[in-house]
């Protein structure tokens, strides 16, 4: 090991130390308001939260709430202390992070930096992690039970392993850096979707390591982390529940089977799939592909942390909000359907009234051996002139309308 790996390597574990002990120290003892108190009673019991939950962090907190010992009065402040953990690990692989950073911009061998350039690359570390540290919103959630600790500890770790990923010059050795990256992503849905705002940034990673960049061929490589983000963040967590939810309705409302077998047909055929495509790329020795579908692949079984969701709300448990105890159900709880729709794209301002309402989807329900329709989602029509390109003043909600006019100067009745 060289003489600037060893300091890199202590020097990080020195801002991890740093972190967790102010962190411990600055821990709440029982539960804070919001979201904590849920989860933390989630954790303690496996029950079911808000959607679209957060199965892995109630997983890894329930691990830690054996640490009270049976002490109920204690379950709370080791809940708490996952999040403590997991942002001192954050530090950890940030600190690293910046100094991988440092190192390229160099663009030395770790054996070739002087002793000023250690200590350069180094301090820039220090700064950069210790000030992360202290930061206000960061150290706010690193001492209480929510999901975004642990969330910033799968962004930096996916951050510092692309950029391990990036130095490794063997292919097969990097293949293996890059699927493990996306076994991380697909874990960290299971906590939060923060994650998924890396994979941009990923993808240009992986353009300026693998050919000669050109300015086209930068934003060809953005828009593919784009692709990505959105083949993950709808079609992974999205798309799969619905298509498996429309073979569950066919196959007990046509051909009569029972309930869930319509799911293991389509687990069959879509595993099948998975399974014959690695196989078949491997065999052609095509390695793009064959990386790219373990990637995915590996995607899944993070994300299968999910299955926890199902598997809990069979049984009943005190706080089961939702209810997502089959498949349809299941579907809209992860689609966060309960909360609505907000425009992203195109839509209507806070002043918008409807003009008409439309049949949107059915909702079905369990009934005597089939799945029945209990109700359409509606969907509001508004007038074309009531409705602008990402409209960011959409909400007519509580005193929102009021905020809105405020900040733009509106007078009562005034459109934006």
């Amino acid at each position: 090991m060289s003489k600037f790996n060893r300091i890199n390597t202590l020097s990080g574990w020195l801002v991890f130390a740093i972190a967790l002990v102010t962190y411990v120290l600055t821990v709440e003892r029982t539960a804070s308001f919001w979201d904590c108190g849920e989860f933390i009673a989630c954790s303690y019991k496996l029950q079911v939260p808000h959607p679209p939950g957060a199965p892995l962090f109630l997983l890894i907190g329930r691990l830690f709430s054996m640490l009270a010992m049976g002490d109920v009065t204690q379950v709370a402040y080791w809940i708490n202390m996952v999040s403590v953990v997991s942002s001192a690990f954050t530090i950890l692989f940030l600190f690293w992070s910046i100094t991988l950073l440092a190192r390229k911009i160099l663009g030395k061998q770790d054996d070739e930096l002087s002793m000023g350039e250690i200590i350069a690359v180094v301090g820039s570390g220090l700064v950069g992690s210790l000030a992360y540290t202290y930061s206000d919103s960061f150290w706010f959630s690193a001492v209480e039970a929510e999901v975004y600790g642990l969330s910033s500890f799968f962004t930096a770790i996916v951050i510092w392993a692309v950029l391990k990923w990036e130095r490794i010059e063997d292919d097969a050795a990097a293949n293996r850096w890059l699927i493990f990256t996306f076994y991380l992503v697909g874990l960290s849905i299971g906590v939060h979707l923060l994650n998924l705002v890396t994979l941009p940034a990923l993808a240009l990673v992986y353009y300026f390591k693998k050919y000669k960049p050109t300015l086209w061929g930068g934003i060809a490589a953005f828009v593919g982390g784009l692709v990505v983000l959105v083949i993950i963040n709808s079609g992974v967590i999205v798309w799969l529940p619905s298509i498996a939810g429309k073979f569950e309705i066919f196959f007990v409302n046509t051909l009569g089977t029972p309930y869930s077998v319509g799911i293991v047909v389509f687990l069959l055929l879509f595993v099948g799939t998975l399974i014959w495509g690695i196989r078949y790329t491997a065999k052609k020795e095509n390695e793009i592909w064959n990386v790219a579908l373990l990637s995915f692949t590996f995607v899944l079984v993070g994300y299968a942390s999910y299955f926890l969701v199902l598997v809990r709300s069979n049984f009943n448990p005190p706080i089961n909000e939702n209810d997502p105890s089959d498949v349809i159900s299941y579907v809209s709880y992860l689609k966060r359907e309960q909360y609505g729709s907000r425009p992203l794209l195109f839509g209507p301002v806070f002043t918008a009234r409807p003009i008409n309402s439309e049949r949107g989807e059915p909702i079905y329900r369990k009934s005597n051996g089939r799945y029945v329709i209990a109700d359409y989602r509606p969907e509001y029509v508004y007038e074309k002139n009531q409705q602008m390109l990402f409209p960011r003043v959409h909400s007519n909600q509580g005193n929102h309308p009021q905020l809105y006019r405020d900040k733009l100067n509106l007078a009562e009745g005034q459109k934006p």
